[in-house]
């Protein structure tokens, strides 16, 4: 009998308006392989959003009880609100032999390469700090106060992004989903890491 294949771990971070989830979700629909793991978060639910569906949206102390009970694989607090990863879901999707994909912030990238060494992290940079204030003006939803905000964490998280094994650029989107499926299916990227870019973007954010 042929063994279950285990499926792999796939963590997709960026800067704010980088486009992670546009990329994450055009692949989640496109491959029956990758599993869709639910987080949980304390904000409340936007737009649309179904309880279970996007996210399980619980209190917090709802959350707090899953900490203390060590029941995330990650868990991030993000511009005030908790996010979190349930270890049962990820490991029950990985032993079914799916690949699961995260689309989360560095401290959560940063938990599960720490929990799970297997795992691959993906960083995706936007192809150059003009575009990155483009694409965050562009949203429509952010004051300048918070925009400021962003791109101060920005450089933070830039700067998480050195200790990622794969950097895609995002100035094609269907180019940047196929490489970050590249990763996923374990395929050579053309250009695996773009440190001088990544370098460049440190420091026009950090000015």
């Amino acid at each position: 009998m042929t063994a279950q294949r285990q499926g792999k771990l796939v963590v997709v971070s960026a800067p704010s308006g980088t486009g992670k989830s546009t990329v994450c979700d055009a692949l989640r629909k496109r491959n029956a392989d990758i599993g869709v793991s639910v987080s949980h978060t304390t904000r409340p639910p936007r737009g649309t959003e179904r309880d279970g569906v996007e996210y399980y949206f619980v209190s917090e102390q709802f959350f707090e009880r899953m900490v203390a009970a060590g029941e995330f694989l990650e868990w991030a607090n993000v511009f005030g609100k908790r996010y979190g990863s349930s270890r049962a879901e990820v490991e029950r999707l990985l032993s079914a032999g799916k690949d699961v994909l995260f689309d989360i912030d560095v401290q959560g990238g940063r938990q599960i390469k720490s929990a799970r060494p297997d795992a691959l992290l993906v960083f995706l940079l936007p192809p150059s700090f003009e575009e990155l204030r483009r694409r965050l003006r562009g949203r429509g939803t952010e004051s300048e106060e918070q925009i400021r905000i962003r791109l101060q964490t920005a450089a933070e998280e830039l700067r998480a992004g050195r200790d990622y094994d794969f950097h895609v650029v995002n100035d094609d989107l269907e180019r940047a989903i196929a490489d970050v499926d590249r990763v996923r299916r374990g395929l050579p990227l053309g250009r695996p890491r773009h440190d001088e870019l990544l370098e460049e973007l440190i420091v026009r954010v950090s000015g």
